[in-house]
């Protein structure tokens, strides 16, 4: 049975991107980027919504890697060996291989994708974050806390809803970014 992982850059102030929808403060060096990288390899299925989606889909194509970091052109290769389910009621095809669409959020489907899965699964993306955890499908949340206010925007975790945490991990990286991973232990 695979463990359904809700990751994300995250401010300190909690949000994925401010007001003006930016999240280039969130921009990985090399050491972050190799998290990812490592964490990511463990994920056989990624739940994405449409815009989460339309942003993770430029790793779909190699003619922007040619003068990037190794690291960079490495999480290319991860992200398009993985299946993806896009949650979407507007898009009308996707652009990348291993992808399908799902037009409405079922939380049957995904416990049983999750029971069948041999792999970890992740789900990203706001509103798709916090329908997972209203749910209760989320068994693990990964944050990397950058040392950022932003003062606003799309907040990180859903309101209205308490889960019990146990924490797994926690590490500083070099570049003040904070690592926190929590299993999920119950609804409280």
């Amino acid at each position: 049975m695979g463990t359904l992982i809700y990751a994300a850059n995250v401010s300190l102030d909690g949000y994925l991107e401010d007001e003006g929808g930016a999240f280039d403060w969130s921009e990985p060096d090399d050491e972050v980027h190799a998290f990812w990288n490592e964490h990511e390899r463990g994920i056989g299925t990624s739940l994405y919504g449409r815009r989460m989606y339309e942003t993770m889909r430029v790793w779909e194509t190699d003619d922007w890697l040619a003068d990037e970091p190794a690291v960079v052109r490495e999480y290319a290769g991860i992200w398009r060996d993985a299946d993806k389910v896009v949650y979407s009621t507007t898009l009308q095809e996707v652009t990348t291989a291993r992808t399908r669409i799902e037009r409405a959020f079922d939380p049957e489907a995904v416990r049983r994708l999750k029971e069948a899965s041999d792999a970890d699964l992740s789900v990203g993306g706001a509103a798709l974050g916090a329908e997972a955890f209203r749910h209760g499908l989320v068994d693990e949340c990964v944050l990397l806390v950058y040392p950022v206010l932003v003062g606003g925007g799309k907040q990180a975790l859903p309101r209205g809803v308490r889960h019990d945490l146990e924490l797994l991990d926690h590490r500083r990286f070099g570049n003040g970014v904070v690592l926190l991973q929590h299993a999920v232990r119950s609804a409280a």
